[in-house]
């Protein structure tokens, strides 16, 4: 039996970091994770830090002139990384690939690991 109130409570925690934690409006800056250009092919400056007591890096492959991650790598275990892109919210940002995705706004998400096992992070030092 699927335990359905995991997944609602989680998104209530997430909304509501977010909109505790920042009472700022959202701006384009927070539809996309942010990277300076030096950090393409470096894993230290995105790092999710879950609730399941794990660090996952986000590895930015390719970055906007604007400094948004379009596409990167997500660390996840020890056999390297999922390539996963940006994919285009109203609000927010979702970084998707095959099996996994990311969904957030400024430094709090939600890493999903298929269709039922989900996990609240949030990004050091964002």
């Amino acid at each position: 039996m699927r335990n359905w109130t995991t997944k609602p409570l989680a998104v209530a925690i997430l909304v509501g970091a977010g909109l505790t934690g920042h009472l700022r409006p959202a701006t384009a800056a927070d539809m996309a994770l942010r990277a300076s250009p030096t950090a393409v092919g470096s894993c230290s400056e995105l790092v999710f830090t879950c609730e399941n007591g794990r660090q996952y890096p986000l590895c930015p492959i390719a970055v906007s002139v604007a400094g948004e991650v379009v596409t990167a790598s997500l660390r996840t275990g020890h056999a390297g990384g999922v390539h996963v892109r940006l994919v285009p919210m109203g609000v927010g940002y979702r970084y998707a690939g095959p099996g996994i995705w990311v969904d957030g706004f400024r430094g709090n998400a939600l890493l999903n690991f298929g269709k039922h096992s989900q996990v609240a992070c949030t990004i050091e030092n964002y």
